[in-house]
């Protein structure tokens, strides 16, 4: 029995019908919106490492070994390709910052607590598999994980400025450029504007003679990713454990509104029965990934974006994706032009993309219409968001053990909601309905 049925003639989507997950069209085509995926999520998985010193062939390497293991735990009822999380940049950028030192530039410290996420991801989805996911929506309600997303992507705000003010110039006409991008394109174009705006940035920086091509004609053209290994023995990797924690709150939003996503576009709500089991796939690609030196995974909005418009949600062609990623990781000269990417771009692209982050966490509260007349969701934002925004930080200076403003402000926002709510049953006045997030899935596969 072949693995996918061939769907209609093969060549063509009827109007009102779409290639289910079980179909595809003829190969050719397949293949063709099979490297559509690659491009989409391109944009997105390489900024990644690029923000995080993270090499760049290892994270697409395991973006796409990620992906195939998703498709096999999923049994190839589930489309969706694994890039890199954008809510990993945060506590990466803080757990290299806090363990850099001498040769070492803390690269295992941050492995540590992907390595970390990765395993409890996959504790959750196992729970999740037995027990369902009802228990999700009420330990994860709209207004906590819109303040969760928020809060990562505004916590970030340091950084881009810190790029921004190394090159303002070019920062200035890549932010310029990418905002334009989104605003003027519509369709697919809109959705990878980031891409597009890094691009034009990078070929305005080569213009002012900013970029260095010195490592790029220094690589080879074909070779193995360079790999790295997580560091559980010192007292910053432990730290740096609980700064990488929240993430999984952003994973499990993430991976629910995929798979609802495509449980309504397809319209067979069995499809949400993969909850699960996409939530253990994500963990094991996740964990993988932080063993050998790759960003975290998650599923991508700009995935379900390609899906959309060509009403194709054929698994055939996230095979052809990931097979294309791997493939791609094999030339270190190609990682070091994408290293070569100037602060300047980096700055004006993450200026928007941070922003982008934080305002999707706002998104969640409005398309779920969290109630903020009430005391509790008022205080679970507001004092998660400052918390985050100023860097509220606790240090242990004999033991170099530190929490992180991520870390801080979603264990505040999580005790003002349950503990807030709890007060409010005791007293008879009622608390939120914890109903199932919608509108999840956005820029870089986080939460919309």
């Amino acid at each position: 029995m072949p693995l996918w049925k061939i769907h209609g003639d093969g060549h063509t989507v009827a109007p009102g019908a779409v290639v289910r997950p079980e179909e595809r069209l003829n190969w050719p085509a397949t293949i063709a919106i099979g490297v559509q995926h690659v491009v989409a999520m391109f944009g997105a998985t390489f900024l990644v490492p690029i923000l995080t010193n993270f090499p760049v062939p290892t994270t697409l390497l395991f973006s796409g070994i990620g992906t195939i293991l998703f498709l096999l735990v999923t049994r190839n009822r589930l489309p969706s390709y694994l890039g890199s999380s954008f809510a990993f940049i945060a506590p990466v950028t803080a757990a290299t910052a806090a363990n850099a030192s001498g040769a070492d530039d803390g690269i295992g410290a941050a492995l540590a607590g992907i390595v970390a996420v990765g395993v409890l991801l996959t504790v959750i989805g196992v729970v999740v598999h037995v027990a369902g996911v009802k228990w999700v929506d009420r330990f994860l309600p709209p207004v906590l994980a819109g303040t969760i997303v928020a809060l990562i992507g505004f916590n970030l705000a340091g950084a881009a400025r810190g790029n921004y003010e190394l090159a303002p110039i070019t920062a200035t006409f890549t932010l310029a450029i990418t905002i334009l991008f989104a605003v003027v394109f519509r369709g697919f174009l809109g959705r990878i504007s980031i891409f597009l705006g890094v691009i034009a940035g990078y070929i305005f920086a080569g213009l002012r003679g900013e970029l260095d091509f010195s490592k790029v004609d220094a690589a080879s053209w074909f070779g193995l990713p360079t790999f790295h290994a997580p560091d559980f023995a010192s007292a910053g990797s432990w730290s740096a454990m609980a700064m990488f924690l929240p993430v999984v709150l952003v994973l499990i939003a993430e991976n629910v509104g995929h798979v609802r996503g495509v449980a309504t576009m397809v319209e067979d709500p069995s499809i949400n029965k993969q909850t699960g089991k996409a939530l253990i796939a994500d963990g094991i690609s996740t964990s993988l990934a932080g063993f050998f030196g790759g960003s975290g995974t998650t599923t991508y909005g700009e995935n379900i974006g390609v899906m959309a418009s060509t009403r194709v949600y054929s698994t055939a062609a996230y095979w052809v994706a990931g097979i294309t990623a791997i493939l791609l990781s094999m030339s270190p000269k190609f990682g070091a032009v994408i290293n070569s990417v100037p602060a300047g771009v980096l700055g004006g692209v993450t200026t928007a993309l941070y922003g982008l982050i934080g305002v999707i966490g706002i998104k969640i509260w409005v398309d779920n219409r969290v109630d903020f007349s009430r005391p509790v969701n008022q205080y679970t934002a507001a004092v998660g968001l400052i918390v985050a925004v100023g860097g509220f930080m606790i240090k242990d200076p004999d033991s170099g053990f530190q929490l992180g403003g991520i870390v801080l402000a979603t264990v505040a926002a999580i005790l003002i909601y349950h503990l807030g709510n709890l007060v409010a049953r005791l007293r008879g006045s009622g608390a939120d309905d914890p109903r199932p997030l919608t509108g999840v899935g956005a820029p870089g596969g986080d939460p919309a």
